[in-house]
């Protein structure tokens, strides 16, 4: 397996994760195509390393509303580790497999499902402006073959910073390092930048390009330069898995948009409960399966919103999070 840089809990939880979905059949990379007298082959599609809330909570959604699996239905999962590049060439593979739907995590996958399919319905999740990145024609028709789950993830920037701020009182120098591949990491660039200034913060933005320069930016930065550090959208370039790295290493706060990564040894985070996402992504392949065309199916939003503190990195960091603070959260890791 390619070498990632992820903190150690991560790849242990992947790893645990995998066997639990393997367990039920799951079929991995190397699965070849059945007919369709086979259960309905569901393709996912990420940029992640392993099984993300999304997929759990899709497997857990469609089981909810009745499917048994491996009888009605087989999740195939292609996982390009961070790499965007690697996407086109993945979606390819689902389509020439044979898959009955592909189920896009996030931007990157879901362009890269569209751009290898008209003819195979396409379901995203975990997407923040779908109309914007050329997904869908409307929220109410979203035309084509694709419809999906989309999520508040950009529009949440802005308090996503306040929540920081509120976290870290001290917080004046907060580092954005992103993919510039990531169009939606460079769209929160710019709302983090209209907000900073409000805030009194000053935004350093970092974008990059590579796994190394990432890695190579994150190992030069040092407690005392910047307060805290911002998580992109995307686990593009593996930059989560260096932050975290980073963060234990040198002190530094740091804010992401998922209470997975808090489960793991971030600071904080705001941001779409993608569990919540995968299960409504479930009732959207459900319309499909019924006989919906997903042109028909008018994009929902996840409205469910998360914000998770861990105190034992709180306690790590020196940081004694005001009652108030802790009071509006909705997990508290302890």
């Amino acid at each position: 397996m390619k070498k990632t840089g992820l903190a150690p809990s991560y790849v242990q939880w992947c790893v645990a994760l995998i066997a639990l979905l393997v367990s039920g059949r799951l079929l991995t990379n190397s699965a070849g195509a059945e007919e369709h007298t086979q259960p309905i082959k569901i393709g996912e599609l990420t940029s992640s390393w392993g099984p993300t809330p999304g997929m759990v909570g899709l497997r857990d959604g469609l089981l909810e509303l009745g499917y048994r699996e491996n009888e009605q239905f087989v999740l195939g999962v292609r996982f390009t580790q961070g790499d965007l590049t690697a996407l086109p060439a993945a979606a390819r593979e689902l389509v020439q497999y044979g898959v009955d739907i592909i189920v896009a995590s996030e931007e990157g996958p879901a362009k890269a499902a569209q751009m290898a399919t008209t003819q195979i319905p396409i379901v995203f999740s975990t997407v923040g402006d779908p109309v914007g990145l050329g997904l869908i024609q409307s929220f109410a028709r979203p035309g084509g073959n694709i419809t999906g789950v989309a999520d508040l993830r950009l529009e949440l920037g802005p308090k996503r910073l306040e929540v920081f701020h509120e976290i870290v009182p001290g917080l004046k120098r907060v580092l954005y390092l992103y993919d510039a591949a990531d169009a939606e990491a460079v769209a929160g660039a710019k709302l983090y930048r209209e907000a900073a200034p409000r805030l009194g913060i000053k935004l350093i933005e970092k974008p990059v390009q590579t796994t190394e320069e990432a890695q190579a930016t994150l190992a030069q930065v040092r407690k005392g330069e910047v307060d805290g550090i911002l998580e992109p959208p995307q686990a593009s370039l593996n930059i989560p898995g260096f932050t975290l790295e980073a963060s234990s290493q040198r002190a530094i706060p740091t804010m992401f948009d998922a209470a997975f990564w808090v489960e793991r040894g971030a600071l904080a985070s705001y941001g779409p409960d993608f569990y919540a996402s995968g299960r409504q992504t479930a009732r959207l392949v459900d319309k499909i399966l019924k006989g919906t065309k997903p042109a028909e199916i008018p994009v929902e939003v996840n409205p469910k919103i998360e914000f998770a503190i861990n105190l034992k990195v709180a306690k790590s960091l020196g940081l004694t999070i005001a009652p108030e603070v802790l009071y509006r959260a909705d997990r508290i890791i302890r």
